[in-house]
């Protein structure tokens, strides 16, 4: 990738017919390793509530602390796109909430666009930000902010009038202005055929692979989270136990006095 990736340049992707390549990020050196690897879109997940703050959900983040993390990741990044979620309650807040908030994380951060989560019921919401020129990718599916309403991290969309609940998200969302929309947790029949139907690129995270591009929680990706890892999740190394054999061997020589030896020393 040798150039900044932008809202044209996304939906070129698509029309291309190349995969969007997306994952989460929470801070600058993170973010610095995706872009270099040249990931398309870096998402500044509130999943941080989880794999940062150790939350079992993401309700608890705040927008302060999503401004914080993403404002870290703009710093990282000289290509990629960055797109903040919205944390859980401010759509519920109403469009003067929403807007403000909107504005703090494209000034206060540089993040390139928002994230919503939700279908029909956050239509309005985006059409108000689209319509200020606030770029917005949509959620729909298995959306974690409903987590509660849903009885747990659920697949969504198996039984006939969830999936066509679903089309009729994706659509809402896409005729509000998203250009983009993440599609969660749905059977991937279903994620093929909402990928068919709009015209705007499909990011899927446990949909299958018939969806414009793929994200993954970075944590998950680098098997560094100990917490629950989903069925659709593939590890491409065992971070976490990568990272504990480098710790222990550090404690070891620093106990037997083999650490720090004359080479990190000053004369």
């Amino acid at each position: 990738m040798s150039r900044r990736v932008t809202v044209p340049e996304v939906a070129r992707l698509k029309k291309m017919g190349t995969p969007i390549v997306s994952v989460t990020a929470y801070d600058y050196t993170f973010a610095r390793l995706l872009d270099r690897a040249g990931v398309d879109l870096i998402l500044v997940g509130d999943s941080l509530g989880m794999v940062i703050q150790g939350h079992k959900t993401t309700l608890p983040v705040t927008l302060d602390q999503m401004i914080y993390h993403a404002s870290a990741v703009v710093r990282g990044v000289a290509q990629a796109m960055v797109v903040c979620d919205f944390p859980f309650g401010i759509c519920q807040s109403g469009q003067e909430v929403v807007l403000a908030a909107a504005i703090r994380i494209l000034k206060e951060s540089g993040a390139d666009a928002v994230k919503i989560e939700g279908g029909v019921e956050v239509a309005e919401t985006i059409k108000g930000l689209t319509r200020q020129r606030i770029p917005v990718v949509a959620h729909v599916g298995l959306t974690p902010q409903s987590v509660k309403s849903f009885g747990g991290f659920k697949v969504q969309g198996r039984d006939e009038s969830g999936a066509e609940q679903i089309v009729a998200d994706a659509l809402a969302v896409e005729a509000a202005g998203a250009f983009a929309v993440v599609l969660e947790g749905i059977p991937s029949p279903l994620a093929k055929e909402v990928t068919r139907v709009l015209s705007i690129p499909t990011i899927g995270i446990g949909a299958g692979a018939d969806c414009d591009g793929q994200v993954l929680v970075l944590y998950d990706l680098l098997g560094l989270y100990d917490g629950v890892t989903p069925r659709f999740v593939k590890q491409y190394m065992r971070g976490g136990e990568t990272i504990c054999t480098a710790l222990e061997q550090y404690a070891q020589e620093v106990r037997e006095g083999r650490f720090p030896g004359p080479e990190h020393g000053f004369s």
